[in-house]
């Protein structure tokens, strides 16, 4: 099937501030309650895709905030899909779609610049909050998961795919001592709330930490940070 506009979406449902969301499984039974369960909640669900080569083709052609990338997919699979409409677009955000929380492919699509991942039994108001979040700019985080999915693969050697292993290679000597001492707070999985408390700082003020770094190592969110973290040994396995 090629990607089409959804046209189960009655004119004006959707306030002007809504995400507008591609879903990409290779299931049509996925896509058909995923967009049901959008839609009903207010978000603009503009298009589906049952593979990965119509997924960056109707990003392309749909300019969609966030997509909902299923990882296996036929013809492409959804972790190249995210590589080539990340790296041709930087407004949207990609969400990956899984069976499996500790999945070397969710590892990878991290690394890439996805801003977080869902389990295929997500509720439905938990889906909903998770697109709305990711619209925003923030990464989608589960601390105890992401660190366990981080552990088992930062190390891991090679990524999914026939090339070399793509870690986020960043000059971390561009960041000052508080910085550092930042990234690797957030690497553990904190929330600017808890670094707050942490370093006896305002929220305001870690905010601003935060923005900076993403800024100075051109990261997209949390999600690439954690990565980061790991790979260049701000946090080992066992931290906490």
């Amino acid at each position: 099937m090629k990607a089409q506009p959804d046209p189960s979406s009655p004119p004006g449902s959707t306030s002007p501030a809504s995400p507008r969301v591609l879903i990409a499984d290779d299931q049509e039974l996925i896509r058909t309650g995923f967009r049901l369960i959008l839609v009903t909640r207010g978000i603009d669900v503009v298009g589906e895709a049952a593979d990965g080569v119509e997924a960056v083709a109707a990003e392309r052609r749909l300019r969609p905030d966030v997509v909902l990338m299923d990882i296996r997919m036929p013809v492409m699979d959804g972790l190249e899909a995210t590589r080539r409409i990340l790296g041709h677009s930087s407004r949207c955000r990609v969400l990956m779609l899984t069976t499996f929380d500790l999945d070397r492919y969710v590892y990878a699509a991290l690394s890439l610049g996805a801003s977080g991942f869902l389990l295929k039994d997500v509720t439905a108001d938990h889906l909903a909050a998770a697109v709305r979040l990711v619209d925003t700019g923030d990464a989608l985080l589960a601390p105890s998961i992401t660190r366990r999915l981080v552990q088992r693969f930062a190390n891991a050697g090679q990524l999914p795919g026939d090339g070399p292993k793509r870690a986020i290679h960043r000059d971390l000597a561009a960041l000052t001592p508080r910085e550092l001492e930042v990234l690797t707070l957030v690497g553990r999985g904190l929330s600017n709330t808890e670094l707050a408390q942490a370093l006896t700082l305002s929220e305001a003020t870690v905010k601003t930490h935060v923005a900076r770094i993403f800024a100075k190592l051109a990261l997209r969110d949390r999600a690439q940070a954690v990565v980061l973290a790991y790979e260049t040994g701000l946090v080992t396995p066992g931290d906490t």
